[in-house]
């Protein structure tokens, strides 16, 4: 789910300082004092002769790992996968049960029986696969801006989500609309859409994408929240299922708190595996935020002793 317009939803690239104490660590297989290699005896050339360039260390970056194992690693994929065939399992249990409906109460602002089936679907990190982006910001020592981020949506080279071509084209052929609730801002509607249907994903029409920006009648949206635009979902659809990466793309997170996202999760924990699906993101969210008081006007350093502090430990 990756917008970063408020602090439940920043995508955090967060890049951490080298582990610095008088001097940069050198890294694995890097010895600390490399000599430049002697110069012939023989004739000595000016490019022989000079000390070798030392290579520059590259800093520890929080978001190193996370990146890889979206990118590199089978279990990542086999995750992914296992989600969507899993949700593409229940959807005929869904469908058969006329008041199945995977909005709460308090967005639902009508009854759901009669509507037309639809999914709800976040795009960034549950159907597009923004890596990419992510492994320039690491490559770059670089965090998320919005220009960067508008330049690579763009580019519409995001790839899909391990197994959401197959579950969307399967809801597709049984009735079902797919809504592309995301937090990308309305300009990049375009751009999303073309990236969408590049991939192979169902696009009904450009109604489909329910961008941050996206007005709402009688609805105040507060920051990137998602509320007022389920709502909007709610008037037209029997919403099935929801999918998504972060907890608020499912319902209203009220406290970014530890204590108000473990309430969350108590209150609607059946709901997952059964109406909400949960895609992994180890890479950002609303949930490193959570570490650090949502407060990224805090320096890298401060933000990433905050996340040290927030581990545990086991004393």
């Amino acid at each position: 789910m990756q917008i970063r317009a408020s602090l439940a939803r920043v995508p955090v690239a967060a890049l951490a300082c080298a582990l610095a104490l008088a001097a940069c660590k050198p890294q694995p297989g890097q010895p600390a004092d490399a000599a430049a290699p002697a110069a012939p005896a023989a004739k000595p050339d000016a490019a022989a002769a000079a000390p070798a360039a030392a290579a520059k260390p590259t800093g520890a970056d929080d978001n190193l790992n996370a990146v890889l194992w979206m990118q590199r690693s089978v279990e990542y994929r086999a995750s992914a996968e296992t989600i969507y065939r899993a949700a593409a399992d229940k959807l005929d249990v869904a469908l058969k049960q006329p008041n199945w409906d995977a909005l709460v109460p308090d967005e639902r602002g009508n009854a759901a029986k009669g509507l037309k089936p639809a999914v709800v679907m976040d795009v960034d990190e549950t159907v597009l696969d923004n890596s990419p982006y992510q492994a320039r910001l690491v490559r770059d020592g670089k965090e998320y801006d919005e220009v960067t981020w508008d330049a690579w949506v763009a580019e519409k080279k995001a790839k899909p989500v391990p197994g959401v071509v197959e579950f969307a084209k399967a809801a597709q052929a049984k009735g079902v609309t797919i809504l592309y609730l995301s937090n990308r801002a309305v300009h990049l509607k375009e751009a999303t859409l073309a990236n969408l249907r590049s991939v192979g994903l169902p696009v009904a029409d450009d109604s489909v994408f329910l961008g941050l920006g996206t007005v709402v009648d009688g609805c105040e949206q507060n920051g990137s929240e998602k509320n007022c635009r389920r709502l909007l979902a709610g008037k037209q659809y029997r919403v099935l299922m929801q999918f998504g990466d972060q907890i608020g793309d499912f319902v209203q997170v009220v406290a970014n708190t530890p204590e108000g996202r473990d309430g969350l999760l108590e209150q609607y924990h059946d709901w997952f595996g059964e109406r909400w699906w949960m895609l992994p993101n180890p890479s950002y969210g609303s949930w490193e935020a959570m570490t650090f008081n949502n407060d990224y006007s805090q320096s890298r350093e401060a933000r990433r002793e905050a996340k040290r502090k927030a581990l545990d430990v086991a004393p």
